[in-house]
């Protein structure tokens, strides 16, 4: 263990042996020359010999603070050189950390946009479903689906998740039509014991049906739900404003009006210690505005909060 005098101490000798004068140092670290003048006879009470030399009003260093002062200036310009590239780092880094559907199907196609507009940033886009430590420094951004703001950060609500059942044109070409909630059990659906078909249907017709027992295919994500929807394999459940191209491009079709509306929506949060940074605003601003375009006219309520939450 390093066996340092107080670096209080150390930093008061650091500037009065540079300025040569006690007022001006005590000026710069914004201190009175009395407490200027404590930290040095403390300092000196430490090491068992003097520092300066008083004459009068006048100070001048010893022969042993003329020795040491040059490797103490050189260490504080190493820390200044270390924190300053630390902060020209975190400056010019931008770390996301986002879920997987999230990222793939919404934000991945957008971020490029923003790039573009702050090139001097680069992004780092962390895709998981896994929670970080905003407060601990392991991203500057979260997207996080949540069903509120969360202690300790700043929350900006993105949007709600709604969501139906989806399914590609030549499926429905091939099967009866379907107008009620019960004709989507004659249909093959993807991950049928997903809890948001229990959701949906609860929503549509007042009550779940009885659990599949051919259960078929069950995936783990939703990106994969949405693929084999557009292959054909069968109905999906997602959630329409992660999947707008590829229903505005006539891939997926919703198949009945009615969504239902998870628990849990998007927000945008970070640590209450990065508000002001310029790169966290800009984002923010960017992030808000382009929710709201993609949007458009909003036919599902998407940007409307849930009820306690407006």
């Amino acid at each position: 263990m390093r066996r340092l005098p107080p670096l209080a101490a150390v930093r008061v000798f650091e500037a009065a042996a540079r300025h040569g004068n006690f007022t001006r140092a005590a000026q710069e670290l914004g201190m009175t020359q009395a407490a200027v003048s404590y930290q040095m006879k403390l300092l000196e009470e430490r090491l068992g010999a003097p520092l300066f030399a008083r004459s009068g009003r006048g100070i001048a260093l010893t022969d042993l603070g003329r020795r040491i002062a040059p490797q103490i200036s050189a260490a504080f310009d190493t820390m200044g050189d270390a924190f300053a590239a630390v902060h020209a780092e975190s400056e010019s880094v931008m770390r996301i950390t986002a879920p997987r559907t999230l990222a793939t199907n919404w934000l991945a196609g957008r971020i490029g946009s923003f790039q573009l507009a702050r090139p001097e940033l680069a992004v780092r886009l962390q895709v998981g479903d896994e929670m970080v430590d905003l407060l601990a420094g392991e991203a500057d951004i979260a997207l996080r689906g949540a069903r509120g703001p969360m202690p300790g950060l700043v929350s900006h609500f993105l949007m709600r998740m709604p969501f139906a059942p989806f399914a590609s044109p030549a499926l429905l070409a091939k099967h009866p039509p379907v107008r009620t909630p019960t004709d989507l059990l004659a249909l093959p659906r993807i991950s049928s014991r997903d809890d948001w078909w229990d959701l949906w249907f609860a929503a549509a017709m007042g009550e779940a049906p009885a659990a599949d027992q051919n259960a078929g295919v069950r995936f783990d994500s939703q990106i994969l739900d949405g693929s084999a929807a557009i292959a054909g394999h069968g109905v999906s459940i997602l959630s329409l404003p992660m999947w707008l191209p590829s229903v505005q491009s006539g891939q997926l079709v919703q198949v009945l009006p009615q969504t239902a509306y998870y628990r849990n929506s998007f927000w945008l949060m970070y640590a209450e210690n990065k508000r002001n940074q310029p790169k966290v605003r800009a984002f923010r601003d960017w992030l808000l505005e382009e929710v709201r375009t993609s949007m458009g006219d909003d036919p599902h309520g998407a940007l409307v909060p849930p009820e306690g939450l407006a």
